[in-house]
């Protein structure tokens, strides 16, 4: 079915370049609490509850759950070490609301690539504070 396309087109609020540099800022110290191990660091940047979804699970984390849980399955099972961003890219914003189509990949220890992911990572700010309020994942 084709898809229209409106022929007056408004422009609608957007994340500002400030806040858009602010939530990537995050994202940077995602990465760094995650290959660190550091869950009190990943929860720094997470607003509660967290969901994800992948493999065609949603799951809901609280501020007293373990965001490191993944990954430890990922190293016990796949040998996971660390990850590192391919790609961050807005492509949706509001001025309280910011989608990230994001790319990282995954490594083992000796830095072989155990895979390469595609996310959604879905920021939100409640009274000027930006923090990652989901994420949903093609991977593991």
């Amino acid at each position: 079915m084709p898809v229209n396309e409106p022929t007056n087109r408004v422009a609608l609020p957007t994340i500002s370049r400030e806040d858009q540099k602010r939530c990537e800022e995050l994202l940077q110290r995602w990465m760094v609490a995650l290959n660190s191990y550091d869950a009190a660091g990943m929860k720094s940047v997470m607003r509660f509850p967290h969901m994800r979804l992948a493999e065609n699970r949603v799951v809901i984390y609280q501020a007293d759950d373990n965001p490191m849980d993944l990954f430890a399955r990922l190293r016990q099972q796949h040998g996971w070490h660390h990850s590192a961003w391919n790609e961050i890219k807005l492509v949706q914003s509001s001025p309280t609301k910011a989608h990230y189509a994001v790319q990282y990949t995954r490594y083992r220890e000796d830095g072989s690539v155990l895979s390469v992911c595609d996310s959604l990572y879905i920021f939100t700010c409640v009274d000027g504070d930006w923090k990652l309020q989901g994420r949903s994942s093609f991977g593991a």
